[in-house]
């Protein structure tokens, strides 16, 4: 069975859609045209959205790590309130460490804040190759740290804040739970890992017996990591920037992966998994048949994208929640 064949049937035509949309897919030797087409498609697909109610939003400049500009968040919170304090996600976009901005997780961010209900502080982190590692991390870390520090303006319950993100969203997520712990300065209560970009070693091209995959191609993966690491995709990086390269997992927060059998970093997650169960984090994950990159973005009504989407939301309220 070729590859095409194991896509979920609901899938497809969303899939088709987008490579014809696109003329093909990201193509990230032109990094700025890719940005710029992406931003429009993204326009355009927000524009057929319906409004979503019960959600305040706000959008603030943070300070930014140390000799470096402030940094963009903007604040989700629901409101009716029934709880004084709430839990907490802080959201970090994907996009190969080049491309996204808040705007493209916008309405999720205010999906996840009604039905999680939660406070969401979704980061506008500065991108590569303009802006390499750790500079897109260190960001994060500056908005969580804000974060922290500002639980009582926003209503936060201070032990039970949360990371997050989604592919390179997720790799940073990945990155700032190892930083956070190394560096002690905030208390995280979960992470939140949907199919993190987490492997610079993932670059081998494509042959007779290795794949290539979907809307995140090796050709893609060896840009981004490029451009995420100032160089060459393999060397030996820090693992704060490639959590693939991390020795050590203890003392991390409890975890939740999701990723599709058709995604590039499915066995790059699945060993990340592993070792942190090795490493006695509690690790929750789930592997979507016929799910490629991204796909819960693609298909919003397949049934595919309902079983993900509520495996994730009931993880995120019992551990938020309890």
């Amino acid at each position: 069975m070729n590859m095409m064949d194991r896509i979920d049937p609901e899938l497809k035509a969303p899939l088709d859609g987008f490579l014809a949309a696109t003329n093909g897919g990201f193509n990230l030797h032109d990094i700025p045209g890719t940005r710029k087409g992406m931003e429009q498609l993204m326009e355009a697909m927000m524009s057929q959205i319906p409004a979503i109610e019960g959600v305040k939003t706000e959008d603030r400049l943070v300070p930014g790590p140390t000799g470096a500009p402030q940094v963009p968040v903007r604040i989700y919170q629901p409101t009716q309130r029934a709880d004084t304090l709430l839990p907490a996600m802080l959201w970090i976009h994907g996009g190969g460490y080049v491309l996204g901005n808040v705007e493209q997780d916008d309405v999720s961010a205010k999906i996840m804040a009604l039905t999680i209900n939660c406070v969401v502080v979704s980061v506008e982190y500065r991108l590569a190759p303009e802006n390499p590692f750790p500079a897109p991390l260190e960001d994060c870390y500056a908005a969580l740290k804000w974060l922290a520090a500002h639980t009582k303006e926003l209503g936060i319950d201070k032990s039970r804040i949360a990371i997050g993100g989604a592919s390179a969203g997720g790799g940073l997520t990945a990155g700032l739970a190892l930083l956070t712990r190394d560096r002690a300065e905030v208390e995280l209560a979960y992470q939140l890992l949907i199919y993190p970009m987490i492997d610079n070693e993932n670059v081998a091209p494509a042959s007779g017996s290795l794949s290539d995959h979907f809307l995140w191609s090796r050709d893609n993966n060896i840009h981004g990591w490029e451009s995420y690491l100032g160089g060459s995709a393999g060397k030996d990086v820090s693992p704060y920037a490639a959590p693939s390269r991390a020795s050590d997992l203890k003392g991390l927060p409890s975890a939740y992966i999701a990723v599709g059998d058709l995604d590039l970093f499915l066995k790059e997650d699945l060993d990340y998994a592993a070792r942190l169960n090795q490493a006695e984090v509690a690790t929750e994950v789930h592997v979507y048949p016929g799910g490629y990159h991204g796909f819960n973005g693609f298909a919003p009504e397949a049934d595919i994208t309902k079983r993900f989407n509520a495996d994730r939301d009931n993880a995120l309220k019992r551990a938020l929640h309890g």
